[in-house]
């Protein structure tokens, strides 16, 4: 599959506690690499979509080293190693001050590719993890998408209430992480049906 192609995965709409959503966490895990090999190095990403446009290009990308500019959405713990204690990087997404001009935001994970191709199949141990408070919205191992570089994780909408939900959407793609920051928000919302195999959603 060429470059900027989605794999489909697992995917569900998750049940009313991932509606009426305030402040959202997204939590980042994975092994190092082995003594003597180049660091693995994950990033959490998110693409934020006007109202007006939802499935159009982002009106802008928060990552590591860049937030929202209201700092709405912002990175509270980052690594470029996956060393540290369980999750080491987390995104903070804050949906009841997010402005009324944003209607959708899709958020995903990406592999830094500087010292040759990498895949999920070829992190350790990695896994993600959507929560608001004690409440667990999704959990993911990436086992889906091992062939993939790159995956969305999950789309939150603003619905007619003017309320956020979330949608998980496990989507693998093998772009690059620049060119997938303006790809990831093309990826079609999921379906209303739960999928055969998800993880039920409950508390952490």
């Amino acid at each position: 599959m060429g470059p900027g192609r989605f794999r489909a995965g697992r995917r569900h709409q998750v049940s009313s506690v991932g509606k009426g959503l305030g402040k959202v966490e997204v939590r980042l895990k994975w092994d190092p690499s082995p003594l003597g090999e180049p660091a693995r190095h994950l990033d959490i990403v998110a693409a934020t979509y006007s109202a007006d446009d939802p499935h159009g290009r982002p009106a802008y990308i928060v990552h590591y080293d860049s937030r929202s500019p209201d700092g709405t959405i912002n990175m509270t713990r980052h690594s470029q190693t996956g060393q540290g204690f369980g999750y080491v990087e987390v995104m903070v997404l804050e949906f009841d001050r997010l402005s009324s001009a944003y209607g959708r935001v899709v958020v995903g994970v990406v592999i830094h590719q500087d010292d040759g191709r990498r895949t999920f199949g070829d992190i350790s141990n990695a896994g993600v993890v959507v929560v608001q408070g004690y409440t667990e919205l999704l959990a993911d191992d990436f086992a889906g998408g091992a062939d993939s570089t790159a995956t969305t994780v999950a789309e939150f909408v603003r619905d007619g209430s003017g309320e956020w939900e979330m949608h998980e959407m496990i989507r693998g793609s093998d772009s690059d992480p620049v060119a997938f920051t303006m790809e990831m928000g093309t990826v079609p919302g999921p379906r209303p049906d739960h999928a055969p195999g998800t993880r039920p959603t409950g508390t952490v």
